[in-house]
């Protein structure tokens, strides 16, 4: 509901119409409870609960078109998978370059378990909210209802913003760099340049983008759950291959010698690991399912932490195996070396550069579902259907216009990637590992000398500092390479 006094659209509790404040929170009615809470923090039975109705928040027509609560729980298993597991996992090896073996291991283990944990606390408190009559679809309403209107709220929305934008142009500048290096496999010195592939992925991205729902995803994600798998096999046994042939560079595992070096590798290596865990969207994937949606993340996050682990484990052992300390910040770049024989077979270098290239989109696709939420709230009218002409022309014109601007940032920034990566040490971290577990404190409020009230503030607290130093080495590293960047080249920069 749009605020008609020219407020901020995102602070307006859909049940009320009133600015949303820490008393004041996005209210739902719940098929489970039926309870609505007032402006007071009374809660009551609201008209019309569990009839079947729209009430509060599903009347808005984000909710009502792109967040729809239809979904199983192995579905949300899909988006999640989607969300976390893509071609980042080919960097996975280069992370282990700067801490070695017995930190790489360590780091990935731990990382995954603390991950997997704020992702199921999250999920405890989106379950503790909905069993209040407060059923919150987005994360811009969790933190509008237990931050209120102050800096915090901001900081999700703007740092969730630029995680899910960024996402998308780097989806797409990676998915035009793979239909780049298959075209110039085939045809020698051919006249297409990298800006004619970035046309050629938002003209078909601008076609799947009418899907109507985050829902109409589940297969598309389910697609993407098994080309993770596909990738990651090949790409595995490509550096065994590789390892055990003739022309293997020297296996070197020793770090740095120079201390500073070492120092921001090793952080640097930190914040590639934590990113691969990245997520940033849990709330609007359980919005997917249909309520209660009380204990249904929990066997999702089973899914998708159970790819996770092979698809992460695999790539970063075979990889950090066969090239050591010469492996590329893309593992696959290091099959392809620039002088010398290529390192594995041509068919499977393209087999698996398509199966890349084909999850990019969903990808993309996934992390734009906000962006479209936004606009559906905003501009459709709910009273009409999905795909009368009202809804319709707007969604077309858009979602369309959302795909050709990311499309052209990517075009004027090639080097779009290196960014994404600066992007995902100051996105991800707060939003996945230290955000949920403050919240978790603030709404369940476990007693300040119980384990998991301190087990959290030990989270919030490290990994607070992790993600300020794994900024600052993201973008010392941007800083160095920033020579090799120009606007609008022909080859994008990874």
């Amino acid at each position: 509901m749009a605020d008609n006094s020219g407020g901020n659209p995102f602070l307006i509790s859909p049940s009320t119409g009133h600015r949303a404040t820490r008393s004041s929170s996005f209210s739902f009615s719940s098929s489970a409870s039926g309870a609505v809470a007032d402006e007071a923090g009374t809660h009551h039975r609201a008209p019309g609960a569990g009839d079947g109705k729209a009430t509060g928040a599903e009347a808005d027509a984000g909710a009502a078109f792109v967040l729809e609560s239809k979904g199983t729980w192995w579905h949300a298993g899909f988006h999640l998978t989607t969300a976390m597991v893509g071609p980042a996992v080919l960097s996975l090896p280069y992370a282990f370059r700067g801490i070695g073996w017995g930190l790489g291991l360590g780091v990935l283990t731990a990382l995954g378990a603390i991950s997997f944990y704020t992702y199921y606390i999250m999920s405890r408190v989106l379950d503790h909210c909905e069993a209040a009559g407060r059923r919150h679809i987005r994360f811009r309403d969790l933190a509008a209802d237990i931050f209120g209107s102050g800096w915090a709220f901001y900081l999700v929305v703007a740092v969730q913003t630029a995680i899910n934008t960024g996402t998308t142009i780097g989806s797409i500048l990676l998915a035009a760099n793979c239909v780049e290096i298959l075209y110039s496999s085939l045809t020698i010195d051919g006249p297409l340049k990298l800006y004619h592939f970035i046309l050629l992925i938002a003209v078909v991205l601008a076609i799947l983008s009418q899907m109507p729902s985050f829902h109409s995803l589940r297969y598309i994600n389910l697609g993407s759950l098994l080309l993770s798998l596909g990738y990651t096999i090949l790409l595995s046994a490509a550096c065994i291959r590789a390892g055990l042939s003739s022309n293997a560079p020297a296996k070197d595992y020793s770090l740095s010698a120079s201390k500073s070096e070492k120092t921001f590798g090793a952080f640097l290596s930190v914040a590639i690991l934590a990113a691969a865990y990245g997520n940033g969207i849990l709330p609007e994937i359980q919005a997917t399912l249909a309520p209660p949606a009380a204990g249904k993340m929990a066997k999702a996050l089973v899914i998708c932490y159970s790819v996770a682990s092979f698809t992460f484990y695999l790539p970063a052992i075979t990889g950090y195996w066969a090239f050591g300390k010469t492996v590329r910040s893309n593992a696959m770049q290091s099959l392809m070396p620039e002088t010398g024989p290529s390192l594995a077979p041509t068919w499977l270098l393209g087999l698996a550069i398509v199966l890349v290239l084909l999850q990019l989109l969903a990808i993309a696709l996934l992390y734009a579902q906000v962006a479209y939420e936004v606009m559906e709230k905003m501009l459709a009218d709910p009273t009409q259907g999905r795909f009368s002409r009202r809804n319709l022309m707007p969604r077309l014109a858009l979602r369309t216009i959302y795909v050709a601007f990311c499309a052209f940032v990517a075009a004027a920034l090639p080097f779009f990637g290196a960014i994404v990566g600066v992007i995902g040490s100051v996105g991800f971290i707060p939003l996945d590992f230290v955000i949920p577990v403050v919240m978790y404190n603030m709404v369940v409020s476990p007693p300040r000398r119980s384990l998991v009230y301190i087990t959290n503030l030990m989270i919030m607290v490290v990994f607070t500092g992790v993600g300020v130093i794994g900024a600052v080495a993201s973008i010392r590293k941007l800083v160095l390479n920033a020579g090799r960047f120009k606007l609008f080249s022909d080859h994008a920069f990874n």
